[in-house]
Formats: structure tokens, C-alpha cells, sequence
């Protein structure tokens, strides 16, 4: 199995926003020594959920910082970018990467995202189609043009041209049902931040893996898991840390994306949130919370394999990525997860057989 390493640079009241971002890229320099195969960021704004407003812009800097490690987008969300613009990052950085980036791509779901950029929620299923149709063609062929509902494009050549293809290192984020099947249409893999029961995500990877087949006629690619990583010797001390870090980390998601708010009725497109809303407002934050700190990687390095295993066995997946440094952990805190997961768990992970699905 490949396993990565995410940055995702959350904000907290001990340090400086300067500060959050110097320790995170302390760490991304460790990725490639540690023997990491990748190394990731995410995408979003406006609030110190996390701070990484630009992923393409870190992985162009790590780059020039690294020479064999992978360097994937996890993800850009494309209703708020113009898509030319996107297809043209995309092409420079595999460039001065030398082929070592992988694409993850998403829709959005933080409605003071989409309200800052001035793009309705409900649009944003549509917008992903179009733009993701109209950068992977660029990026396949050289050629910018799309005549859609929001986008109108002459044609265009994408200029640096791309000189290698997407097919393989092509993902997307998928918590609902609903775009587990656009991603299938798309031909992308699956990115799994895991928000729900395990055996929930394999019943909608099962109808991902059916409809991919249907629409592409060879087998869906195996799923990259994402998970948030409190590794300790002792278990107990592991168990606290998954209490405060794991869990201090999910109530910033249910504020960041008002994840029991009202406002998933009357938006289009995110009827799944609409359920979990109607959970939350039913029976309270608590339970939430709890359900996702047992989803997550936490305890000795023993414990940790268990559950990587555990999921894998569930859901198929070729790649874990690691998040290894939120909440408010401090440096040394941050640093200690990290290596110990690198030294004592790693090695075991990277050992294990493929699990076909």
C-alpha cells in the first residue's frame, strides 16, 4: 500500500497564522526523508479551519523542494476557480515536478466558501462537471474549449502543453452518494475522508465501481484513504490524544461547514448533508463526534495497523494518507506522531497485499 502525508495547516488560538504555516512546512520537509510516497494539501478559505487557500501554489513550492516524492492536491475545488486557469497550473507543476503530481479535485461543501466567491451552493455539481470536462480534456489534449452553461470557451491551446497523462493520477472527493456517481462519470478515483460508517462507504463504492465499469468498461482504480493519526506507545495516552486532538478537530469541521444547519434543506446538490444535518439537530453533536473519532487512526503503533487493516479489508484501498498535525497540537507533539508512525507503522502499511473489491 502507498502511503502519503496531508498538511492541512489549521489555525489555533496558541500560535500566529505565520507560525501555523512554518511548523506544517517543517514538517512537509520531513515527508521525503521519512520515506513517504506523497506528500498533500487541501483547499479552503476564509477561516482557520484550515488555512490553505492555494494547494497548487504549496505543491509548486515543494517541488522545487523534494526530488522523488509524489505531491497531490487534496483537492482543488473547482466552482471556485476558472478552469483555464486551473488546466494551466496543472500543466507547470507536473512539469517542474516531473510528472510527480496526482489531481484530486472536488465540489465544495463550506457555504462561506461559496457565498465569499459569490457562487451559489446550488450550482455547484454543475460547475464541477463542466470544469472538470473541460480540464481534463485540456490537460489530454492541449486544447481549452467548452460551449456549457457557465463556461464558454474559444478554442484556446493550453500552452505549456502536457506531456503525460492523467488517467492514473486522477481522484476526487466523494462523501455522498451523489458524487461518488459524478465521479464515476468523470473517470476519477476516489478520495475517502471518512465522515461515515465504513460499511457505508463500501456500499456506495460498490455502486461507484459498477457505474465506473459501466460508463469506462475496465474496473474502477482502488480508492486513496485519508485519515487523522494519533500514534503513542502508550495506549492510554493514544486514546486521550484521539479524545482531544481527533475529536477537537471534527467540532471545528461541524462549525466550518454548519454541518447541522438548516440551510442543506433548500440547497440542491447536498442531500446527503441534508440527512446528516437532520441527525445532528435530532440527537446533538456528541454523537457525531464520537462516530468520527472511531473512524480515524489512533493508539500504538500495533493499534494503528489494526485499523488501517481494518479498512482496508472494508473499502479496497491501495493508499492511506496521514494527517498527522491539527487541532492545536504543538510542534513537538505534531513531530512525535509523526515519526513514531513513520519508524514503527509505515513500513508494515507499505507491506500489505492489494485487497481486491
Amino acid at each position: 500500500m502507498r502511503v502519503g502525508m496531508t498538511c492541512i495547516f489549521e489555525g489555533h488560538e496558541n500560535a500566529t497564522d505565520e507560525e501555523v504555516w512554518r511548523n506544517d512546512l517543517r514538517l512537509a520537509d520531513l515527508a521525503e526523508p521519512l520515506g513517504f510516497d506523497s506528500l498533500w494539501s487541501v483547499e479552503h478559505h476564509f477561516t482557520s479551519y484550515t488555512m490553505s487557500p492555494d494547494v497548487l501554489q504549496f505543491l509548486t513550492y515543494m517541488a522545487g523542494r523534494t526530488e522523488r516524492i509524489q505531491l497531490g492536491s487534496g483537492v482543488v475545488i473547482l466552482p471556485w476557480h476558472n478552469p483555464i486557469r486551473v488546466a494551466e497550473q496543472v500543466a507547470v507543476l507536473d512539469i517542474v515536478s516531473g510528472g510527480r503530481f496526482v489531481f484530486g479535485l472536488g465540489r465544495g461543501l463550506g457555504r462561506i466558501e461559496f457565498e465569499g466567491f459569490g457562487i451559489p451552493m446550488s450550482e455547484s455539481r454543475e460547475r464541477f462537471v463542466e470544469a472538470a470536462q473541460i480540464i481534463m480534456t485540456a490537460l489530454e489534449t492541449g486544447i481549452l474549449e467548452y460551449d456549457g452553461k457557465y463556461y464558454q470557451i474559444p478554442r484556446r491551446e493550453l500552452r505549456p502543453q502536457p506531456t503525460r497523462g492523467f488517467a492514473d493520477r486522477l481522484y476526487a472527493a466523494a462523501v455522498s452518494p451523489e458524487s461518488v456517481r459524478i465521479m464515476a462519470d468523470i473517470g476519477a478515483g476516489i478520495l475517502i475522508n471518512p465522515q461515515k460508517d465504513w460499511m457505508e462507504v463500501a456500499e456506495d463504492l460498490a455502486a461507484y465501481r459498477a457505474r465506473y465499469k459501466e460508463y469506462k468498461g475496465v474496473d474502477a482504480p482502488p480508492p486513496l484513504v485519508t485519515g487523522w493519526v494519533c500514534c503513542d506507545e502508550d495506549p492510554i495516552k493514544a486514546r486521550d490524544m484521539a479524545q482531544e486532538y481527533i475529536g477537537g478537530y471534527y467540532e471545528y469541521v461541524l462549525n466550518h461547514y454548519e454541518l447541522g444547519g438548516r440551510h442543506f434543506d433548500t440547497t440542491m446538490g447536498y442531500e446527503y448533508y441534508q440527512r446528516l444535518a437532520r441527525s445532528i439537530q435530532k440527537h446533538g453533536s456528541d454523537r457525531v463526534v464520537n462516530n468520527f473519532i472511531e473512524l480515524q487512526i489512533w493508539g500504538t503503533p500495533d493499534q494503528c495497523l489494526d485499523r488501517i487493516v481494518a479498512i482496508q479489508e472494508k473499502v479496497g484501498n491501495d493508499g492511506f494518507n496521514g494527517v498527522f498535525n491539527f487541532a492545536g497540537m504543538s510542534p513537538e507533539v505534531a513531530e512525535k506522531n509523526l515519526r513514531l508512525f513513520a519508524a514503527e507503522v509505515m513500513p508494515r502499511v507499505k507491506a500489505l497485499p492489494p485487497v481486491r473489491l
